[in-house]
């Protein structure tokens, strides 16, 4: 029996989104994280930050490296890494384990600032991302790889965009924001007949969302 556009079964059989089956680390990220919703500010943190990270390289690098960024980035608490100064910044660059681009880091840590400044006018980072969640109207109608491969960005996406840009953030550009709601859940994006798709609409359903951040859409 030939499978949906974009599902790819792999050695365990099991129907998964066709970005997945390469490895290990793409498998267990697919099955257990990406697409589930999030609220937890720092895990918004750090993921705005490692899509920032990511920007020119594979998904697969920062993957891989995620440990070490976690260890050298003061687990990405916004108000640590907010402190960061010029020795932070030269014992980054000089580690191997992360990825040694000054600009990124620099921006990181502008980031965290900015994200404690976010907190402070919006209660909370997902406070303020989850008031961006899209309107079903703007959703394909079909998920499937055609359809998701078409869209980098989204309408949202671009808002989100503009908005973070205009609070003072940086690497936060349209395509970088989408693959973050993508990941952090505000949009599910699993292809139709992939297994985690039921589970994450689920959890979406399920999902209590902090309160709403007066965000300028």
């Amino acid at each position: 029996m030939s499978l949906p556009d974009g599902i790819l079964a792999g050695e365990d059989g099991v129907p998964r989104c066709w970005w997945s089956n390469g490895t290990a680390e793409y498998q267990a990220y697919h099955d257990q994280e990406w697409g589930r919703p999030v609220t937890d500010d720092r895990r918004l943190f750090e993921k705005l930050c490692l899509e920032g990270f990511q920007s020119g390289l594979s998904w697969l690098t920062i993957l891989r490296k995620r440990e070490t960024f976690r260890q050298a980035f003061a687990n990405f608490e916004p108000a640590k890494v907010a402190q960061f100064g010029d020795e932070d910044i030269a014992r980054l660059l000089a580690d191997p384990g992360i990825v040694r681009h000054r600009g990124k880091i620099v921006s990181t840590i502008n980031n965290a600032r900015r994200a404690l400044e976010l907190i402070e006018s919006e209660g909370s980072i997902a406070a303020y991302v989850w008031s961006f969640e899209p309107p079903a109207s703007e959703r394909p109608d079909a998920f499937d790889k055609a359809s998701l491969t078409a869209n980098s960005t989204s309408p949202t996406s671009v808002r989100l965009s503009k908005d973070l840009k205009r609070r003072g953030w940086n690497f936060v550009g349209p395509t970088t924001v989408y693959a973050f709601m993508q990941a952090m859940g505000l949009v599910n994006d699993h292809v139709e007949g992939c297994h985690c798709r039921a589970e994450a609409t689920r959890m979406r359903y399920e999902l209590k969302l902090p309160g709403k951040a007066s965000a300028s859409q």
